[in-house]
Order: C-alpha cells, then structure tokens, then sequence
C-alpha cells in the first residue's frame, strides 16, 4: 500500500499538489512525480474525488512547465558554464559541438523517452538546453511525452489500482537498466567514431561557438 501521508496530501491539495511535484521534479528536484501521479490515480479510481481527466492534464502541463524551467536553465546557464570552464573538464569545443550535433539529430527522441526513465526524466530537460536544442522543437516533443506518460500512468493507476503500484517498481528497474545499457551503448559508439562525429558537427557548425544570447531558438 502507499503512504497514508501521501494519498492524505492529495486528497487536501488534489491536483495542484500533483502538477506540483511533478512540476519540481521536472525542473530536477529529487521528488516522487511518477509516485505521485500512480498514487493520484488509484485514489481518483478507488474514491471518484478526483476527475481522472483533470488528474492527467494537470499531470501533463506540471511535467511540460517544469521541463521548460529545466531547459531554460540549461540554456541560460549551463551553457554558459561550458564555454567558460568546459575544457577543464576535457569538454573542448569540437565536444560541446558534437553534443549539440547528436541533440540536434536526436535530442526529441531523448527528450520524449527520457519522460519514462527516472534518471532521464529529470535530467533531459537541462541537457537540451545545455546543448541548445531548439526550443521549438523541445517543446514539440516534450509535450507529446508529457501528455503521453500522464496519461499511461495516471489512467493505468485509475483503471487497474494496485496492480499498476506492484508492476511498477520491477517496470522502473527495467527501464533504468535499459537506459543504462543504451546510454553505455551509444558512448561506445561516440567514443569509437568521436574524431568523424566531431568532423561532421564542425562542417554543420563552423568556426568559433557563438555566446549563449545568440545561440539559435
């Protein structure tokens, strides 16, 4: 069973306690979003205080404004920071522009899957700002994620209760492995092919990195 705590939280706050958390964890806070949300939905199911419809857009437009807050952070910060002291730390600039050539190509793959893995879901949001994705292009797919994992979770809590809070400990061990295993995987292949990726991002991007305000929206 969940906390007593918790399902107490949300039966007083509702909705925006839900879009709340989600919202801070978004942003990259360590909370419970996903909990929360599963938590929401069984007691939305088991009680009917709760509009499921609502539940899940309030869910959808927490995890899609506090994504953005993550980006922009990235955007106006980390980004900075990687030009100031980014090859300290062996970030040159032939890396910092490979890794926006990858989120270029990829990054609305990573933003949207990123939606369904713990460790990603809190940091794929600063990395496409750190790595200047499109703002556009982020927004597209982070709402697409946001809608769509507010809704798998937040109905799957309301129609099947309890067995979506059993099934989704071994679900999130599975996804994290997966994510591990593609992350490792994908800096193989970096690390194999960096001097040609790098080669390839410098024709895309040539010369010098331009300053934060100017980089592209």
């Amino acid at each position: 069973m969940f906390d007593a705590g918790l399902t107490d939280l949300i039966a007083t706050h509702g909705y925006w306690f839900v879009g709340t958390v989600i919202a801070l964890e978004s942003m990259g806070l360590p909370l419970p979003g996903e909990t929360v949300l599963v938590t929401a939905g069984i007691y939305a199911g088991t009680t009917h205080e709760l509009d499921i419809a609502v539940l899940v857009a309030a869910a959808a437009i927490g995890a899609t404004l506090g994504d953005n807050v993550g980006f922009w952070v990235g955007r106006r910060f980390g980004y900075r920071l990687l030009i100031r002291h980014g090859d300290r730390v062996g970030l040159t600039v032939r890396r910092i522009k490979l890794g926006q050539f990858i989120f270029e190509r990829h990054g609305g793959t990573v933003v949207f899957f990123g939606r369904f893995i713990a460790l990603l879901r809190v940091l794929a949001a600063l990395l496409a700002g750190v790595n200047c994705m499109r703002w556009w292009r982020f927004l597209f797919f982070n709402a697409v994620g946001g809608v769509t994992w507010a809704a798998v979770f937040g109905l799957g809590a309301y129609a099947f209760g309890e067995q979506v809070h059993r099934l989704s400990t071994p679900m999130a061990f599975a996804s994290f492995v997966v994510a591990t295993l593609g992350a490792l995987g994908a800096m193989w292949f970096v690390r194999r092919h960096e001097a040609a990726l790098e080669d390839q991002a410098e024709r895309g991007m040539p010369g010098p990195l331009p300053p934060a305000w100017r980089q592209r929206r």
